[in-house]
């Protein structure tokens, strides 16, 4: 029987209002309300802090929003409840979780 590892994880990060005006943004997010807070969804097999500071310091595989955008800080309150997660888990929570968080009137970025 394989070990389930629970070693990965759904984060969140908040983006400049600036990438509200990204044509991705606004196709992924059709209902947003100018002002609301932005946030980028992702997953990680590195911890969160990691994955946020290759973001912050435009590593080769951040994502574009936070390349073009930049980013704001680390919203642990958003996703701390949920983690760790087996890479399976991650992967099927991560979408969830940012049309969740879309749910609640935030303008979301999720590959």
């Amino acid at each position: 029987m394989t070990e389930r590892r629970f070693h990965h994880s759904v984060y969140v990060i908040e983006l400049p209002l600036a990438v509200a005006e990204d044509k991705k943004f606004l196709k992924q997010n059709p209902n947003y309300v100018t002002g609301q807070t932005c946030l980028y969804v992702g997953m990680t097999g590195k911890t969160p802090e990691e994955r946020y500071q290759q973001h912050a310091n435009g590593h080769k595989k951040a994502a574009r929003p936070c390349k073009k955008y930049g980013v704001v800080t680390l919203r642990r309150d958003l996703y701390e409840n949920i983690n760790p997660l087996t890479y399976e888990d991650a992967c099927s929570l991560e979408s969830k979780h940012a049309e969740g968080l879309r749910r609640k009137g935030y303008g979301v970025w999720q590959n």
